[in-house]
């Protein structure tokens, strides 16, 4: 489950987690599940590693989501399809396991449904 903060006065989704909120400076927060859904604002496929051992990851997805709760993530694109991510890709996170006991949020790609045609619809 994804979860972020929510400030207490004025509403607002935060990540990364802080102290204080950034829009009010309270720091009346608590935590909420989020939906872990959201869409590609901006992205990269990196094709050099910047260390040695991420050279048998490459390429891979680096790639800004917008939360649907308001909050952006800077995170991977992971999954059947991820070379194919375009700017406003809706995306659904999924959890990686590393190292036996950290556990990070990367996104995958969602399939864009495809509206029905109205019934008697010529278009």
């Amino acid at each position: 489950m994804l979860r972020l903060q929510r400030c207490r006065d004025c509403g607002t989704a935060i990540h990364y987690p802080r102290r204080w909120c950034p829009k009010c400076w309270s720091t009346g927060l608590d935590h909420f599940d989020a939906r872990g859904t959201g869409v590609v604002i901006s992205y990269t496929i990196v094709h050099q590693s910047p260390f040695e051992a991420f050279d048998s990851h490459t390429p891979y997805v680096l790639a800004i989501v917008q939360l649907d709760e308001g909050p952006t993530m800077l995170t991977n694109i992971i999954g059947p399809g991820a070379m194919k991510v375009a700017i406003g890709d809706p995306v659904r996170v999924r959890f990686e396991h590393r190292n036996g006991w950290t556990v990070v949020p990367q996104f995958e790609r969602v399939r864009k449904k495809r509206q029905q045609k109205a019934p008697g619809s010529s278009k």
